[in-house]
């Protein structure tokens, strides 16, 4: 896949309905994750029907009303941007619904779209909800925010988001999950909404598979979405850079299960910290 294919650059200016980054199965070339960041200003609204899809809403920065067919919740949201060390507040909306955010501050949203089935209601996930973890050991090590992790009802979506520090590698070391091979490895779609600290800097991430027919490396700007259909896809921040992404996956099945590149696995050995299950090689790490 050419490397103008992996990456969707966010728009320097947002359109009609807030809208700065869009990705759909159709654009992507994919089956199951849809992807969509807004930057509204305060008293701007968004509108939208869920259709088959179910939804998780993200505040990843400022603060809203948020509503659904049956769901109203005021004031939500707390953090005034994604590099602030506290987790976001987050809806989840079902297949079937609908969903109305109203800014009432300058707001930076994510839509993360995957099939759904309309078996769970809509809800909000507040700070205290989501998970926070260290993961990796020295130049890998990074903060991971599990905001709708496979623990969490949804009938397709997992949500995640990272903080890398300027210097760090993340998504490390490299791993995949694109092979239908269950209990070993799921296959799950995945984006990468990268924000970079200061805003002019910029990330590097790799996608590739074992016989390189896929074998490309990227220079991330602020507000890309990186797709990953398949293989392996670590990120490194450069120093003075730190780095955020939000992580959207799909798949047949909505399980987590990741198969290491044994050329890198080695890099666990001196871990003195445990890791967490997660994957063919017991090793964790988004």
């Amino acid at each position: 896949m050419p490397k103008s294919e992996l990456v969707v650059p966010s728009a320097a200016t947002p359109g009609a309905s807030g809208c700065v980054v869009e990705v759909t199965p159709a654009s992507a070339g994919w089956r199951y994750v849809g992807f969509q960041a807004y930057r509204l200003k305060p008293g701007e609204r968004l509108e939208s029907e869920t259709g088959s899809d179910e939804c998780c809403l993200v505040l990843l920065s400022g603060k809203a009303d948020i509503r659904t067919s049956a769901q109203r919740w005021d004031d939500v949201g707390e953090r005034m941007s994604v590099f602030e060390p506290k987790p976001p507040y987050s809806a989840y909306v079902p297949s079937g619904d609908r969903f109305g955010v109203e800014a009432l501050t300058e707001v930076e949203l994510a839509v993360c779209r995957a099939p759904g089935k309309g078996t769970y209601p809509a809800r909000l996930i507040v700070p205290a909800d989501v998970g926070v973890e260290i993961r990796g050991q020295g130049l890998t090590e990074r903060i991971v925010r599990n905001i709708l992790p496979e623990g969490e009802p949804a009938d397709s979506l997992l949500v995640v988001e990272v903080y890398t520090p300027g210097g760090h590698w993340s998504s490390y070391p490299p791993h995949k999950h694109d092979e239908d091979r269950l209990p070993d490895e799921s296959l799950l779609e995945e984006t990468y909404y990268h924000r970079i600290e200061p805003a002019h800097g910029f990330a590097v991430q790799r996608v590739y598979t074992d016989d390189r027919s896929l074998d490309e490396t990227i220079t991330v700007r602020d507000g890309d979405v990186v797709l990953v259909p398949r293989g392996y896809h670590p990120v490194g921040a450069p120093a003075g850079y730190d780095v955020y992404y939000l992580n959207v996956m799909a798949g047949p099945v909505r399980t987590w299960k990741f198969h290491n590149d044994p050329d890198h696995e080695w890099i666990m050995q001196g871990w003195s910290r445990p890791v967490a299950a997660g994957g063919k090689n017991g090793g964790d790490s988004r």
